[in-house]
């Protein structure tokens, strides 16, 4: 029996273009650390090698730990008092990267249409970003993040999307199985997965993400209409 829906946020709950938002999320983070140093090329290659080893974390440690190592590791040790800074950005400059984002009414609509239907609510975005950054992007998409029960970051993960062991820690965390579960997401390959541990699945194609140009025929898709329409079928056929 279906209890409980787990979103994904980037380009699911908050439109996007992800090449854009990257584009400017660099370019706002190289830009406040260049006083301390940072040489903005090295910076970028240091975050996208950090989130490499996010991807690739094999669960003995948390994804914040192994994006730091990386920075430890490329910039020694001592670099690890500036981690403040970096934090900060992400209170400040980081908010101004809402601009190049959109916002969809009716995602925040849908959450609480899921909510009323009394159905547990999770936010399973790719814990690749600190909380703060996280919290802020659910703002950014005109929701709360108190609407959700869980919602997976840097801090309290030790897999990434889409390493299928991310969905299993979830399910552990929350205390389900893998058939009370429908997974939201618009990416085919970080958030179908979801289906190879058991979980249901919803491609919400609004803002689809295809790699390999798959058939997406394969799994219940649309926008957000179609996705309470579904779960509506979904919760009747439970009864």
């Amino acid at each position: 029996m279906l209890t409980t829906v787990l979103f994904d946020l980037d380009g699911t709950l908050l439109p996007m273009d992800q090449d854009v938002f990257v584009r400017d999320y660099f370019h706002r983070l190289a830009r406040r650390v260049a006083p301390l140093g940072y040489e903005p090329k090295a910076l970028v290659d240091t975050v996208w090698a950090g989130t490499a080893a996010m991807v690739k974390n094999d669960g003995s440690r948390t994804n914040e730990e192994a994006f730091w190592q990386v920075f430890a590791d490329r910039y020694g040790k001592e670099r690890l008092r500036d981690r403040p800074v970096f934090d900060d950005f992400y209170r400040t400059d980081f908010q101004q990267t809402a601009q190049v984002c959109g916002r969809n009414e009716a995602a925040r609509a849908a959450v609480e249409a899921v909510r009323a239907m009394g159905l547990r609510v999770a936010l399973a975005t790719n814990p690749i970003f600190p909380r703060v950054a996280t919290h802020s992007r659910v703002r950014w998409a005109g929701l709360e993040p108190e609407m959700f029960e869980y919602i997976t970051t840097y801090e309290n993960s030790t897999h990434s999307k889409p390493n299928p062991a991310y969905y299993a820690d979830l399910l552990s965390t929350l205390g389900l199985r893998a058939e009370e579960c429908l997974m939201v997401g618009n990416d085919v390959g970080e958030d179908m997965v979801a289906e190879t541990v058991g979980m249901r699945v919803f491609l919400l194609t609004d803002c689809l993400i295809n790699a390999k140009d798959e058939d997406i025929s394969r799994w219940p898709h649309g926008g957000f209409a179609d996705l309470l329409d579904h779960l509506r079928a979904l919760l009747a056929r439970d009864v």
